[in-house]
């Protein structure tokens, strides 16, 4: 290898034998939170290229390929996936038990150095249990190696307190005995209102304990404008299950599907304030079959009611009725229009969230939504070059009309096209946003109000509370997070896509964009902004509580509405911010107090929308299984 790096110039004969004259060693493998964290996110760039290079380019064709991957996000994804992970683990599950037993004995470091340990879970360390007492257990941990692999001769102690054991709702002399060998964390310090740490906060030498949980889940994260997978983790650890949960495993999205359903809807000539009564509906399986009666999370209906509550209640009988007027066919394209799905059943349920598709394909299709209806490919690589530079692949398909030019010769400046294809009504992809903002204003996801900045999304529980999902944007990131047994099985009551899986994003985002400034979401041109009650999405009138900015299309806009066209919303007047809470069941005999009588509320009908209508004998479209929310 030096003889050749010599022949080809790239060294002296001198440097050549100074280097053949060097003893050889050996590098130990550097480990670590930074380095481990893009295993997954390296094994998607490794079948991209097989899939389309093949084995032989990848592995000796000197392929210089330039990746799409944000490092500190990508650590900031896995720290957050865990947190949730573990976090619902050590409430459901409870505790275990260790790992396994050894004997404290003699050179503890050594024999625990021979348990086998996977090396992408830092900052988390194996340690066996030394000492146990009713107020704590004395820990050693697994010493690490030096750069030539040997073991180094320290060793390291400390200590879990009784506080970190708490949560397996055992004594620490009832959960450890010594030789016991368990996973331990870091114990961070406990922080003040301001987030800074508690100066009287002492943690060197303190450990919590950690379990490995049986859940798992994936979380991903994608600039909306270029498809760039900026961090993806596809489960727990990389070494336990090489799976990729977030773009191989196909889960049942539940409500976090349905703003295809709305925004399907919007784009055919429904409005965000159009009436859609909350209420039973029962549709035939055929003959034989008892009928499907879809029900509300919370049970009952409010009754008429406007699209835009709808998505931030996460209500199935409006979505159920929305989808049967559109009709599942039309619904079908928009799912494919998106990539969310290739070829979608068209089934009543499905509209509930019960067709499965991957956490990627989600993330993807909500970046569509929040870039303003244009196409965009998730990809994980930017770029990839030959051994001699040459560019053979890259993502970004534009042109750039002047950019070759060697001098400028008073020529037009040069300029990127947009190539992107247009899926949707930019204007309806903008009202969209307008109704998720909603969702994490007072909706289903109201505890991401926290970060303070604008931030749409949507949550969604399946059936039996087996995936819980919450799918989030900024308008210049999208981040999406699912958790799950990889079988399939009841999570519990409490664990829906706002208790579980919106604190992931949440997490997620708190720390990635600690030093971006809040940036509101852009109008596209044609835009009418109106103030309207967010009741019942008339316009505004004096004294009205709750005012709401809503964004409509010209011709559109509500009789008497005063258009604040061209404008973005002031102040606090995001879409859909600060109003109260909607009645969860209206009362029975009418519409909730505050709307307009019936024949003012009515949807529009087929001709004006450009909805075929649903077909009213297909029993291919109004059969199904859901029950999702």
């Amino acid at each position: 290898m030096i003889d050749r790096i010599v022949e080809n110039g790239f060294a002296t004969h001198d440097e050549g034998e100074e280097a053949k004259a060097q003893p050889l060693g050996v590098l130990a493998r550097t480990y670590g939170p930074k380095i481990h964290a893009s295993e997954y996110f390296a094994e998607e760039v490794r079948r991209k290229i097989i899939d389309d290079f093949g084995e032989d380019k990848l592995y000796g064709g000197g392929l210089s390929v330039r990746t799409t991957l944000d490092p500190r996000m990508q650590a900031i994804a896995r720290k957050a996936l865990v947190k949730g992970l573990t976090d619902y683990d050590r409430t459901h599950a409870g505790w275990r038990g260790v790992e396994k037993t050894i004997d404290p004995a003699g050179d503890w470091g050594k024999t625990l150095a021979g348990v086998p340990v996977w090396s992408d879970i830092e900052p988390w360390k194996l340690a066996v249990v030394l000492e146990v007492s009713n107020d704590q257990a004395k820990v050693g941990i697994r010493p690490g190696r030096d750069k030539e692999g040997k073991l180094v001769a320290e060793r390291e102690t400390g200590i879990i307190p009784a506080a970190e054991v708490k949560w397996t709702r055992k004594t620490v002399t009832q959960a450890l005995k010594p030789g016991d060998v368990v996973y331990v964390a870091p114990l961070e310090p406990k922080t003040d209102k301001d987030g800074n740490p508690a100066p009287e906060e002492t943690v060197a030498g303190k450990w919590s304990l950690q379990q490995v949980p049986k859940v798992s889940g994936a979380i991903t994260a994608m600039d909306p404008h270029t498809g760039r997978v900026l961090a993806i983790i596809g489960g727990f650890s990389f070494h336990q299950s090489q799976f990729d949960r977030a773009t191989q495993a196909l889960r049942q999205p539940g409500s976090s599907f349905k703003p295809i359903i709305y925004l399907t809807a919007i784009d055919n000539g429904y409005t965000p304030s159009s009436i859609i009564v909350d209420g039973q509906i029962c549709v035939s399986q055929g003959r034989g079959m008892p009928p499907w009666c879809p029900k509300n999370y919370s049970g009952g209906g409010a009754g008429p009611s406007t699209l835009r509550y709808g998505i931030e209640k996460s209500r199935n009988l409006m979505t159920v009725r929305l989808s049967r007027d559109i009709g599942m066919p039309v619904i079908a394209e928009y799912a494919r229009r998106f990539g969310v799905y290739d070829n979608l059943m068209p089934a009543l349920s499905m509209s509930l969230g019960a067709g499965e598709t991957t956490l990627l394909r989600m993330v993807n299709a909500y970046g569509m939504i929040a870039n303003g209806g244009k196409k965009v490919e998730a990809t994980f690589i930017d770029r990839i070059q030959d051994r001699y530079g040459r560019t053979v692949w890259r993502h970004d398909k534009r042109d750039c009309s002047g950019c070759d030019a060697r001098e400028w010769d008073r020529q037009a400046e040069p300029e990127l096209v947009d190539v992107r294809e247009q899926v949707v009504d930019p204007i309806s992809a903008f009202q969209m946003v307008g109704i998720m903002e909603g969702v994490v204003q007072h909706g289903t996801a109201r505890r991401l109000t926290a970060l303070n900045r604008p931030l749409a999304g949507k949550t969604g529980t399946t059936n039996d509370y087996k995936d819980a999902w919450f799918i989030g944007y900024t308008p210049d990131l999208v981040v999406g997070a699912y958790v799950g047994y990889d079988q399939p099985k009841p999570m519990g009551r409490s664990a829906t896509g706002g208790g579980l899986a919106a604190p992931i994003v949440k997490d997620f985002l708190e720390e990635a964009l600690k030093d971006v400034p809040p940036v509101p979401f852009r109008a596209p041109p044609g835009a009418m902004l109106v103030r309207v009650n967010h009741k019942t999405g008339l316009p505004a009138r004096r004294g009205d509580s709750g005012v709401i900015m809503e964004a409509f299309k010209p011709g559109h806009v509500p009789d008497g509405a005063v258009i604040v066209e061209g404008e973005a919303p002031e102040g606090g007047e995001q879409q859909g911010e600060a109003f109260p809470e909607y009645p969860d069941n209206a009362q029975a005999g009418g519409p909730p107090q505050g709307f307009p009588p019936p024949q003012q509320y009515r949807a529009p009908p087929p001709g004006q929308s450009g909805f075929q209508g649903p077909p009213s004998n297909d029993r291919a479209l109004t059969s199904g299984t859901g029950g999702l929310y």
